[in-house]
């Protein structure tokens, strides 16, 4: 698993302070590496999901170094309320797609070289990116570049993806990349830091993974499988996976949940309280060794016992 660092490791450790004989459990498990840290820091025991089928082949390491201490399960976090283990000491969510699966590049996440239109982070379920786009009526296209991939350009590469899904033009990667570029004036092609096409790839991959929803419904379970005084943290790279933790981790600690909840405070349950007011960030050296940090948001919480 070398080369492959965990985000914001250290501020993780501090938050959920692994302790001798607890069980934790690591809902996104990708290459290892924070499920790593949580076993060297004490005699724990943890379980780690992952839907993608190659984050078992990745977890036979971790299997044969700690034994029972670590479990794998292949599952989506979004069935956890199925998971035969817990309540547990800690839990850890790491969202958005892992630096394996962007360096596969025939998974199809990343724009950087040929390979089929796929994005899914469990290639035997749903459709591909490519079949995804070549049914998706205006509104879910909409909705994935303009919402998910906050992407200003979004009517021209809207209307682009349209006329070329018309004459099966877009199968590959760099098909869809390039006409990303037909259709990115040069004042936003050159005026940024980062490739034109990476938004774009980012809203189709959180519609095709059903990312958001998939957060709305495990994030109450994992609080559900929490112990009391047991904490939950969460490390988000995308203004919308952050909001939803927000939401609930204040709803949680019985503050508002928004400018719009005017609710007396006796009309709010405290299950919990917050760990951090504002969101972790990576320190200027993480980000200088892990550019993939820059964007990452870590919130922590700690269940109170009812």
């Amino acid at each position: 698993m070398s080369g492959h660092m965990p985000v914001l490791a250290e501020e993780v450790m501090e938050l959920l302070r692994p302790q001798e004989g607890g069980l934790y459990l690591d809902a996104t498990f990708g290459g290892g590496g924070h499920a790593t840290r949580i076993l060297e820091a004490a005699q724990t025991k943890v379980v780690a999901l992952d839907q993608d089928p190659q984050a078992e082949e990745r977890a036979a390491s971790l299997e044969s170094r700690y034994g029972d201490r670590f479990i794998f399960r292949r599952m989506n976090f979004t069935n956890l309320d199925q998971l035969e283990e817990g309540p547990f000491d800690g839990i850890l969510f790491d969202f958005g797609v892992s630096s394996y699966q962007l360096d596969e590049s025939e998974r199809g996440f990343s724009f950087r070289g040929a390979a089929p239109l796929d994005m899914r982070m469990n290639p035997a379920s749903g459709p591909s990116a490519r079949d995804w786009i070549a049914s998706a009526s205006r509104e879910q296209l909409t909705r994935a570049i303009r919402d998910f991939g906050e992407e200003k350009n979004w009517r021209r590469i809207v209307d682009a993806i349209i006329d070329a899904r018309g004459a099966s033009q877009l199968s590959t990667t760099t098909e869809l990349s390039d006409l990303i570029l037909s259709c990115t004036p040069a004042r936003l092609r050159f005026g940024s830091k980062i490739h034109p096409a990476t938004k774009t790839f980012q809203g189709i991959r959180i519609a095709v993974n059903d990312e958001l929803s998939a957060i709305e419904t495990g994030l109450p379970s994992a609080f559900a499988k929490l112990k009391p005084g047991g904490v939950l943290c969460v490390i988000s790279f995308h203004s919308l996976e952050d909001r939803i933790a927000k939401r609930l981790f204040r709803k949680w600690a019985g503050r508002p949940e928004g400018a719009t909840d005017h609710r007396p405070q006796d009309m709010r349950e405290v299950k919990a309280e917050l760990l951090n007011r504002r969101p972790i960030m990576a320190s200027d050296r993480e980000v200088a060794d892990n550019a993939r940090s820059r964007s990452a948001k870590l919130r922590g919480l700690r269940k109170v016992a009812s």
